[in-house]
């Protein structure tokens, strides 16, 4: 992936209401929430939390932003099918949540991810 890219990075809002509001209406409480080049997060973001957004926002980047949005909720209504309504466990099973999640204390893994790496989750 080109370095310039590697580098930019979303818009952070911290001890924001965003992620509050979409927990009423998800499966698992929100803590962060990444969309489009904006991440709101309930508190105040730690580096963990912060890479896992960032990877987020990268996986957005690779798709256009509205292909990812589009496969993330394919994706999940797979698994909610698949797990016979569980939305959380479909949640954790979404390729994207598991890059993140599996990468998100790795310090240096956003100067090496390689481009499309969400696709080895699938």
């Amino acid at each position: 992936m080109k370095k310039w890219i590697k580098r930019l990075k979303p818009w952070m809002f911290e001890n924001s209401k965003v992620p509050v509001w979409l927990s009423y209406i998800s499966p698992i409480e929100i803590g962060a929430i990444s969309f489009g080049p904006f991440v709101w997060s309930r508190g105040v973001m730690d580096d963990r939390l912060r890479r896992h957004e960032t990877i987020h926002f990268h996986q957005q980047l690779e798709c256009l932003f509205i292909f990812q949005w589009i496969l993330y909720a394919s994706f999940w209504a797979y698994g909610v099918v698949k797990h016979r309504g569980n939305g959380a466990l479909a949640y954790y099973e979404i390729p994207f949540e598991k890059e993140a999640y599996s990468c998100q204390y790795n310090e240096k893994y956003l100067e090496n991810r390689p481009f499309f790496a969400w696709t080895r989750y699938i």
